[in-house]
């Protein structure tokens, strides 16, 4: 199977034009040293092009060695449940950038973005656009690529069965992003999808004509009378029959591991539980507070406290 010839990459800051940028990615060199293989920036920031608004999203690879994490367990529950996420800070002139970066392997990254997944947890976050800032080297820089491709088209692939035979590409990437992002715990009003697809309508453009030849026997593509692009899929009976079981699955793994990661983020991430409150107020526009109890004992008690949110529709 051939990858097409360019990744469309998405505008946004670079590492010469972001002082900002530099400084972050200073600091995660200095983190891992000659383990760092590669920084991925993506999210709210890359679309915005301002990294000091909020915090930066990060994805670092890096050699799974004792110096990218120090404490044995949560090396071994960076094996079992990828990433795990950190908090980071850094000095750029009178300005501190903040982010937060997930860890884990080239390896884990390019299997987490391919079929071999069953989960959309990477394959469906990086169909979206991104942008590699710092690569060790060409080869390595290749191969994110490559997994970006895997990931458009394992999504595309696993949300065809499930969505209309026929219609507009942007409303194919609209319904595939919501699929995904209906399998895990997240905050976002409804309609998140649309305005993802609506802002980066050209990346979607391109990403489909680009992954095309590798959905020839699934997926069609052309260009209606007045200029939109269009699709037409012929996906078979069974896959059809089966799409609805294998997402309801999904959803249901999904949301288990997104508590599980959360949980996870209370050793790896400095003042996470503070993070989770801001990022829960900011998408959910419900003042979240985190209770006391929660503070002194989180294992115990964060079960319940996300229980509450959830049933106050904080999150879906």
């Amino acid at each position: 199977m051939t990858r097409p010839p360019a990744y469309p990459t998405p505008e946004g800051p670079t590492p010469e034009s972001s002082s900002e940028l530099r400084a972050l990615l200073g600091a995660l060199s200095e983190r891992f040293g000659d383990g760092l293989q590669a920084i991925i920036l993506y999210g709210s920031c890359l679309r915005s092009g301002d990294l000091t608004e909020g915090l930066v999203d990060l994805y670092a690879l890096v050699e799974p060695t004792p110096r990218s994490e120090p404490r044995a367990f949560l090396r071994i529950a960076g094996r079992i449940l990828p990433p795990n996420v950190y908090y980071l800070e850094a000095s750029s002139g009178e300005q501190t950038v903040r982010c937060k970066y997930a860890v884990l392997s080239l390896a884990q990254f390019e299997r987490g973005t391919s079929a071999r997944w069953f989960q959309s947890y990477l394959w469906g976050r990086f169909a979206q656009p991104v942008k590699v800032v710092w690569a060790q080297n060409a080869t390595i820089a290749a191969r994110l690529d490559a997994a970006f491709f895997r990931a458009g088209e394992t999504l595309l692939r696993r949300s065809l069965p499930a969505l209309p035979a026929e219609g507009r590409v942007d409303d194919l990437w609209q319904a595939a992003l919501a699929l995904s992002y209906g399998t895990e715990l997240r905050a976002e009003q409804q309609g998140r999808s649309a305005e993802l697809v609506a802002q980066g309508r050209a990346f979607f453009t391109a990403m489909t004509e680009a992954l095309q030849p590798r959905l020839a026997d699934l997926l069609q593509i052309y260009t209606a009378d007045d200029g939109s692009l269009l699709y037409r899929a012929q996906v078979p009976r069974r896959a059809r029959r089966i799409a609805p079981l294998l997402w309801g699955l999904r959803r249901v793994q999904g949301k288990a591991l997104s508590l599980t990661r959360l949980v996870k983020a209370l050793f790896t991430f400095e003042g996470g539980l503070d993070y989770i409150a801001w990022k829960l107020t900011r998408h959910s526009g419900q003042v979240v507070e985190i209770p006391d109890r929660v503070r002194r004992r989180p294992l115990v008690h964060i079960w319940g406290f996300c229980w509450q949110l959830y049933r106050r529709g904080v999150f879906r």
